[in-house]
């Protein structure tokens, strides 16, 4: 077992580990910027090191910085945690340089993955269906065109690296294809220093399912099931649970070893999610990998009872995975909200400032993962996830009660947050009737 890692992360995600490390008996090295100098959980670590300014690119994707961090502090390896640089194979190679683990998978399974056209490439060789669209990347106007209207409209640019929405435009004529092409790479390039992109057809009225898999690199490979991702706003996830509620038992397993077989095929080691979109037939198509604990792994936490990010760092730490793909039972269902600071009245406008009031809510079947309390300030500078609040109950509308219940219960002021929006989503009779999409919250808010 790992004896002291350093979390190369903030907020909610690096309070996350760190308490996982504090219940495995392993040390803990916090790296913080200026902005978040004051930041409650860096006490809970063993030590902590600021190492640079508020600005993510001076600090927190500063991979010289928080290498030096982590050679001062002699931490045997780094948590990347989501986001920043959980997914940047160069930080994973100047680790393995540097003789510092990375909490995560191999160098060579991120190059496999990370790159979309590669990973789909990957999907057809397992036997796991992927939706129609390009061989490889596209680089002129006109061969996307032309490719579009080989497929139909409408079609998807999405950028060969990254994720989270960016890099994408979605096009339903040759005109808002043109624009999009242009758009979506110099959003790309912007994001990613990768302005490559790639098309898929785009799947109407899809919903976004994921499968949850955890590796040990000695030929384990578990799925602790899938989650309902569709209620996103512009690719943005904001509600998501388990189990999905339109699956059968049938098309669940058989979606559920898609992913297996996926990640079999890379020699694998750590947490990783297989994304699908799932169409109005139920068919299942792979869109992607992400080779990172995802902000919603509690989901299947509470539906499964298995802490992913503790198996994460016993995996590190050279423990095999114990338990048996029949022992990791579905059990009831768990919703996830994000809470963000943003005006859902306004646009979704950020809301940073600082919190006055904080009253988080609590009860039977209630966890809430925050790393805020009352007098924390939001910053401008980073994402604007204030909490996650996740429920756990016998049945989806039992969990949607305790849902509404919860979040009436959340007291955060001055500042703005998307728990009026959460709200309203749950209140919706086709949310309630499981029957959204990814397009859910354009079409009806």
């Amino acid at each position: 077992m790992l004896s002291r890692i350093l979390v190369a992360n903030r907020g909610e995600i690096a309070l996350r580990i760190i308490r996982a490390c504090k219940e495995l008996g392993i040390e803990t090295v916090a790296v913080f910027s200026e902005a978040d100098r004051e930041a409650a959980y860096l006490a809970l670590a063993n030590e902590s090191i600021c190492i640079g300014p508020a600005a993510g690119a001076k600090s927190y994707l500063n991979i010289a910085r928080i290498i030096s961090a982590a050679e001062i502090t002699d931490v045997e390896a780094i948590h990347p945690g989501y986001g920043f640089l959980a997914e940047n194979i160069e930080f994973a190679k100047i680790c393995q340089e540097c003789g510092i683990q990375f909490i995560g998978p191999s160098v060579a399974s991120m190059m496999q993955l990370s790159d979309k056209v590669q990973a789909r490439e990957l999907a057809v060789r397992s036997n796991v269906p992927i939706v129609p669209g390009s061989d490889g990347i596209i680089d002129k106007e006109a061969e996307a065109v032309m490719l579009a209207n080989e497929i139909g409209y409408p079609v998807i640019i999405k950028a060969v690296a990254g994720g989270g929405g960016r890099g994408m435009r979605v096009a339903h004529n040759d005109i808002s294809l043109r624009s999009g092409f242009h758009a979506a790479r110099s959003e790309a390039e912007v994001a990613f220093g990768n302005g490559q992109v790639y098309m898929e057809k785009f799947i109407v009225e899809a919903r976004h399912v994921e499968v949850q898999i955890m590796a040990d690199g000695r030929g384990n490979v578990l799925h602790f099931y899938e989650r309902d991702c569709s209620v996103q706003r512009r690719h943005q996830k904001m509600i998501e649970e388990s189990p999905c509620p339109v699956l059968d038992t049938g098309t669940r397993d058989t979606l559920a070893e898609a992913a297996l077989r996926l990640i079999r095929a890379c020699d694998y080691s750590s947490a990783a999610t297989v994304e699908f979109l799932l169409d109005k037939d139920n068919r299942f198509y792979f869109i992607e990998v992400n080779t990172r604990i995802q902000v919603e792994h509690p989901v299947s936490e509470m539906v499964t009872g298995h802490d992913l990010i503790k198996w994460q760092l016993k995996i590190a730490g050279g423990q095999s995975i114990d338990v048996k793909q029949e022992s990791i039972k579905l059990e009831g269902a768990a919703i996830e909200c994000r809470i963000n600071a943003e005006d859902s009245t306004n646009k979704f406008t950020p809301s940073p400032g600082k919190i006055e009031r904080f009253i988080p809510p609590g009860g039977p079947g209630v966890r809430v993962d925050t790393h805020v309390h009352q007098g924390a300030v939001i910053s401008p500078y980073y994402d604007s996830l204030i909490a996650k609040v996740i429920v756990h109950q016998p049945t989806r509308l039992e969990a949607i009660a305790t849902m509404q219940r919860a979040l009436s219960e959340f007291v955060i002021s001055p500042i703005k947050t998307t728990i009026p929006a959460c709200q309203a989503i749950l209140s919706h009779a086709l949310f309630t009737q499981g029957k959204i999409d990814t397009g859910f919250i354009d079409r009806t808010f």
